[in-house]
């Protein structure tokens, strides 16, 4: 297989009229697509989308993971949000792993069946098309796509192929083996090759006939246990049968004229406002697109951004977060004085895992509503346990805890962890009546809110369309636990010149990313209303009618309208 994975072509913005959905995989936009077609709204094609990936990408999202949902109204202007996060086993206490011999230094491998949370995926994609679908298609027509796919089998996608293949070479050289219902003939299925899952297309069959309560009850809830307890788990049928999914108030924040919407905690949404605030002090525009001042800045806002969520964040029910306080831009504004431009910070530590196997995708319809939705099981293939004809493998997101006594994101039993990824949209600021101008995300860790913000300014502050936006060279901040530092990885395309300045104002810089090593940055999707990025462009109604549409070139999928 051709790792270069080289970016040799370009590509225009999709542009339609009646309804667009863009996701990692063309078979997952084309279900999506197919839905809106048939009269299904936003939200129903959404979850459509989302069953599809999980047929056609198994190693970054199923039913098995969690889900977060945003829904933009266009009758009403109001954006409403579902947490499809699970928790731990009512079991799982940091008595329990430290019995076990587990601790801050010696925490349990990420592999390990303690790690597993709940899914929420499954409530959540029921729960989505409950609240918000138009009604007109039944949860089984919503849900026929993914199970014609599983059953009749697709080919598999040139980087999914790629990442399916690396994410097993990790769990076997974790000694662990992955499913056979994920694998042909106990192998990974190559570029091209057609798979199919019919154990996936009876769970989705269960699902879409019978509803949530088919999978967190029964033969599949069963499985789940069953697979869990003989890997040393502890996690029981009643922690599966009261999961529930929780509907929210998304939080945002103001950046020249428009609002950012993400999911509040136990999410981390509310790094990417905070990073928003912070930089909203600096005239970056002026710096130039991905020039040494910009990206000097743009690193220190998400170091600042980052402990900031890291010190914070945890499930609502267990920590009491100050979010006004964060959001309040007097706060941002000292935030923003600590920068210097001439050199970085003070050391500061983080401690989180963090895994990057996840899929973004969002639609709108024809009548402006717009579902912006994310699906993961964390690291790739998740614990890599799947449970017995089920077709899935079960999300280790319990790794994303820690094992500090006292710490907002401590493990405790029934607790939902610090969750990285996230959904968001983008209105105009009129806060009684807020007009969509954007549903986008970018999935992959702590990249998201990264990823968020840098498209976002790359339409707002530099004018570009939305695939241009998806294109351009991106920056990715991570703390390197080993090395006790920050590294800031800069992608192939960022000039040498601006990578060696970084480095003499002092920071540790990764230069260029290239290759599936792209991964790094996220893939992500934006669909906006009208061409409002163009600012030399005074829009009319019909223009504002216009859907414009990028997908990243770092996956395999593409934008589809009609």
């Amino acid at each position: 297989m051709d790792t270069n994975l080289t970016f040799a072509s370009r590509r225009s913005p999709v542009v339609c009229l009646h309804g667009c959905v863009a996701s990692s995989q063309p078979l997952a936009s084309n279900v999506g697509l197919d839905i809106l077609k048939c009269g299904g709204n936003a939200a129903d094609a959404a979850v459509a989308v989302a069953a599809a990936l999980a047929v056609t990408e198994p190693s970054s999202t199923g039913p098995g993971g969690d889900a977060f949902c945003l829904f933009y109204n266009a009758t009403t202007g109001e954006i409403r949000g579902i947490n499809g996060s699970g928790r731990t086993s009512k079991a799982l206490t940091l008595d329990l792993l430290e019995g076990r011999g587990y601790s801050t230094e010696t925490p349990p491998s990420p592999f390990d069946a303690l790690n597993i949370t709940v899914p929420g995926a499954p409530a959540c994609w029921c729960d989505t098309v409950q609240m918000f679908g138009s009604h007109k298609l039944s949860l089984q027509e919503v849900l026929s796509g993914a199970v014609e796919l599983a059953e009749v089998g697709f080919p598999v996608a040139e980087v999914a192929a790629y990442h399916w293949a690396n994410d097993v070479s990790v769990l076997r050289d974790a000694g662990k083996e992955l499913g056979g219902d994920l694998l042909i003939d106990g192998h990974v299925p190559k570029w091209g090759q057609v798979f199919r899952n019919p154990s996936l297309a009876q769970t989705l069959k269960e699902i879409g006939e019978h509803g949530k309560l088919a999978f967190y009850q029964g033969r599949i809830a069963q499985a789940i246990i069953d697979i869990i307890n003989q890997n040393g788990g502890v996690m029981t049928l009643d922690d599966l049968s009261s999961h529930d999914s929780e509907v929210i108030t998304p939080i945002s924040t103001e950046y020249k004229g428009v609002r950012l919407w993400e999911i509040p905690p136990n999410s981390q949404g509310l790094a990417a406002l905070l990073l928003l605030n912070i930089l909203e002090n600096f005239p970056l525009k002026a710096t130039g697109h991905n020039s040494s001042d910009y990206i000097h800045v743009l690193v220190e806002a998400l170091r600042m951004a980052q402990m900031d969520a890291f010190g914070y964040l945890g499930d609502p029910d267990h920590v009491t977060i100050p979010i006004e306080t964060l959001l309040d831009k007097s706060y941002s504004h000292q935030r923003a004085q600590q920068i210097s431009m001439d050199r970085v910070m003070e050391k500061v530590k983080p401690g989180l895992a963090t895994g990057s196997d996840t899929v973004y995708f969002c639609v709108i319809d024809s009548e402006g509503n717009a579902c912006s939705f994310v699906n993961s099981i964390f690291m790739g293939f998740g614990s890599g346990l799947v449970p017995k004809d089920c077709g899935f493998s079960l999300q280790n997101r319990g790794a994303c805890f820690s094992l500090h006594r006292n710490h907002p994101n401590g493990v405790a039993g029934g607790k939902r962890p610090y969750h990285t990824i996230i959904p968001a949209l983008l209105t105009d600021s009129n806060s009684k009546y807020p007009r969509l101008l954007a549903a986008l995300g970018v999935m992959g860790g702590f990249m998201q809110p990264q990823g968020h913000v840098q498209v976002l300014f790359n339409m707002l502050e530099f004018g570009m369309n939305p695939q241009q936006a998806l294109d351009a060279p991106r920056v990715f901040v991570k703390y390197d636990q080993k090395t006790d530092e920050w590294l800031v990885n800069l992608e192939e395309g960022i000039n040498q010149e601006v990578a060696e300045e970084l480095k003499r104002r002092g920071h540790k810089v990764n230069w260029p990313i290239t290759g599936h090593k792209r991964n790094l940055f996220g893939r992500g999707q934006i669909i906006t209303m009208g061409d409002w990025w163009n600012s030399s462009v005074s829009q009319t109604d019909s223009q504002r009618r216009v859907l414009w549409a990028g997908s990243d070139p770092r996956g395999d999928g593409c934008a589809q309208g009609y």
